[in-house]
């Protein structure tokens, strides 16, 4: 019986390490290729710092993010709003306000090619972020996301909007360093 145990153990190792590879198996070959394509065609364009702003009557909206070789973020973004409301039968805006998810961030960024939806939903190119604000005592998460990536280039970053986005649904963020301008 001994025997027995110690030969089973002894076929079960040489099987275990006969099935070994230095190759890495992945569940989903096809998005693992695509994936990597995606960051050697747009991750040098990525790396760098992006800015967006975006004004209207009622929302003044601007974010800085800057991206690094390493998958590292950091961020910044200004947000007011104001509310048109009517006094004395008059309609007129009240006072711009800062709206509570402004302030810096730090978190990663990652280009992939998946289904965020999971196995069911259609796979494309996709922007992963994931920041945290980083004022001490505040624990509010920046972003925690993932969005539709259309491309980088030397001037223009173009994802889908999210929290605020143009009118055709996307944002362009320009490359370089800025300031609000408000």
């Amino acid at each position: 019986m001994k025997q027995a145990g110690l030969l089973f153990l002894i076929i079960a190792a040489l099987a275990f390490l006969s099935c070994g590879s230095d190759e890495p198996r992945y569940a989903d070959p096809e998005a693992y290729e695509k994936t990597v394509q995606l960051n050697e065609q747009y991750g040098p364009f990525m790396v760098g710092t992006w800015h967006y702003e975006n004004t209207s009557n009622t929302q003044r909206y601007y974010e800085r993010l800057t991206f690094q070789a390493d998958g590292t973020l950091t961020g910044m973004r200004k947000w007011q709003t104001r509310k048109l409301v009517t006094i004395d039968g008059k309609e007129q805006y009240t006072d711009w306000e800062d709206f509570g998810l402004s302030g810096t961030f730090t978190g990663t960024w990652q280009l992939r090619y998946w289904s965020p939806e999971g196995n069911s939903g259609e796979k494309r190119n996709c922007l992963q972020l994931s920041a945290t604000y980083d004022e001490t005592g505040r624990e509010y998460t920046a972003y925690s996301c993932v969005l539709t990536f259309a491309y980088a280039d030397a001037t223009t970053l173009r994802i889908q909007g999210y929290y605020v986005k143009d009118a055709d649904g996307w944002i362009n963020y320009k490359r370089g360093e800025s300031e609000p301008t408000f």
